[in-house]
């Protein structure tokens, strides 16, 4: 796999990786303004998530989203996470630390893959971008 298939598709399976917890989370939680919140961070990861679809199907490349044992651990981790907190204080905890996990990550990419298409590092810098801004977002949630 090449640099640019590389990068692109951990840009997919973070922003898959994304939809799929804040559509679980949506589920569950209550508070309006923090679902509105939540709804918002949506419609952003499944717009990054198809532009780096479309970038991979103009390169030639398949996507490689996240394994169902990925899918189902976190399905099961963001359960048990919940079961007996629900508030959105305590969810907005949760969605930090992943946000802040990616921070790290997008920022170890875009340092290891220097030799990518400038289109691919710009999309990895939006989505680091938007990781910050959610971590920042979901502080008024604490």
């Amino acid at each position: 796999m090449d640099t640019n298939t590389e990068l692109l598709n951990y840009i997919f399976q973070n922003s898959q990786m994304g939809i799929q917890t804040i559509g679980q989370l949506l589920e569950i939680v209550d508070n309006d303004s923090f679902k509105k919140q939540l709804e918002s961070q949506l419609k952003e990861y499944r717009q990054i998530n198809q532009q780096a679809r479309n970038i991979l199907t103009d390169l030639g490349g398949d996507e490689k989203g996240i394994s169902q044992m990925d899918k189902f651990k976190a399905y099961i981790m963001i359960n048990m996470q919940t079961l007996t907190d629900k508030s959105a204080s305590h969810i907005s905890e949760m969605l930090i630390s992943g946000s802040t996990m990616g921070i790290i990550e997008a920022t170890k990419k875009i340092k290891e893959y220097t030799d990518a298409d400038k289109t691919i590092i710009d999309l990895m810098k939006d989505l680091l971008a938007f990781e910050e801004k959610n971590v920042e977002s979901l502080k008024e949630y604490l």
